[in-house]
């Protein structure tokens, strides 16, 4: 019997633990390139660029770490006794992909939005505004909002790994 090639399946339905790191790698390195390109093309706001890029690599890479040697079988798989937060983030996929997808919608328009403002959306009596400028603002408070779920990731999983170094150390005793 031959021997399956993982290298040759979709990141997402691989299902072992090089699937799920997979998965997260090329989100994480998707989302880098679009800010460092949105660093270039909005110098003054280069520092908050490279915070939500620093945020975004340092809070998931430590979470499926934590999650990895916790002997998780995915990194999406959380304690439901948990935070609250990120259990709602993870057991509900409406909220992860309104949070995701918000996230990305943002930093994607204010791309666009370098170049251009959009077609006009008509706002009524208060006149119109570019589609571009107005999903922006839009997704803004979506984009803050996924930045401090990135922060708790942080905080919980550095948590985790408290635990785990402090269990591995009374093993030793």
């Amino acid at each position: 019997m031959s021997e399956e090639n993982i290298f040759l399946f979709v990141p997402n339905l691989i299902g072992t633990k090089f699937g799920a790191m997979l998965d997260m790698l090329t989100d994480r390195c998707a989302t880098m390139c679009l800010l460092v390109n949105l660093s270039l093309l909005y110098p003054a706001y280069t520092l908050l660029f490279q915070l939500s890029m620093s945020l975004d690599i340092a809070s998931h890479w430590l979470h499926l770490h934590s999650s990895t040697l916790k002997g998780s079988d995915s990194h999406k798989s959380i304690d439901l006794s948990g935070n609250p937060v990120l259990r709602l983030y993870y057991t509900s996929r409406p909220v992860l992909f309104f949070m995701c997808a918000g996230n990305e919608l943002f930093y994607c328009m204010l791309y666009l939005l370098h170049f251009s403002e959009g077609p006009a959306v008509s706002l009524g009596p208060l006149g119109a505004v570019g589609l571009f400028r107005l999903v922006v603002r839009l997704c803004c408070p979506v984009s803050l909002v996924k930045s401090l779920i990135s922060l708790l990731h942080l905080v919980t999983a550095s948590c985790n790994m408290a635990a785990l170094d402090r269990a591995e150390r009374a093993k030793k005793k």
